[in-house]
């Protein structure tokens, strides 16, 4: 029940208050968004972090002018693959099968169908794949956070091509999908604070079908 109290605690803090997440809260977070499912286990994204202030100023320039950029102690920004290739893939499977110390070519018809499945669907279909296995990670994150009582406020308010641009990500075959300012929540300026969190009821949100 501690996840669902945790859940309960946080919400997207609106206001933050300047004070460092420690570097030990900071690698847990971390670990748990590096430890998240993903599909077919390629991870196709990376996650970049970002103190320096210079540089979360130039974000929040075109991110809508939300002072959480600037205000928040690190800012994760999620990038994901620009497409799937067989270099890509087969890195992964080499090193899978290392570190399970298998032969190197346990996992080739596996690649093969992936490939063959991927390269039909195009560029557009490939960057939306990679794009929501980044959001699964960037959940894990946020629980991660509350579970911390570390505040955080899920983004995707920000213009992409000039953050890819400012981070150099064309050149690393990477486009950003969402970003995360994680720190502290500053409570007597922030609206948000003490409103209660309002969700769907349990009956509309899930249907069972037995």
């Amino acid at each position: 029940m501690a996840l669902l109290e945790d859940l309960k605690w946080r919400y997207a803090t609106k206001k933050m208050n300047g004070q460092k997440v420690p570097q030990e809260k900071l690698d847990y977070i971390l670990e748990a968004a590096r430890f998240a499912p993903s599909s077919s286990g390629l991870q196709p994204y990376k996650i970049f972090v970002i103190s320096d202030k210079e540089k979360l100023e130039q974000i929040r320039a075109f991110s809508f002018d939300q002072s959480q950029i600037t205000d928040c102690s690190h800012l994760l920004v999620w990038a994901a693959w620009d497409g799937y290739s067989e270099a890509r893939i087969d890195d992964v499977f080499v090193r899978t099968t290392r570190e399970r110390g298998l032969p190197t070519n346990t996992m080739d018809d596996y690649k093969k169908m992936l490939l063959s499945m991927y390269e039909p669907l195009g560029k557009t279909w490939q960057e939306s794949h990679s794009a929501k296995q980044a959001y699964i990670s960037f959940g894990m994150a946020i629980a991660a956070a509350a579970e911390q009582k570390v505040d955080a406020t899920p983004m995707e308010g920000f213009d992409n091509a000039k953050l890819d641009e400012l981070l150099g990500l064309p050149q690393q075959g990477l486009k950003s999908a969402v970003i995360l300012p994680i720190g502290y929540r500053d409570e007597s300026n922030d609206w948000l604070v003490n409103l209660k969190k309002v969700r769907v009821s349990k009956e509309a949100f899930a249907t069972e079908i037995a």
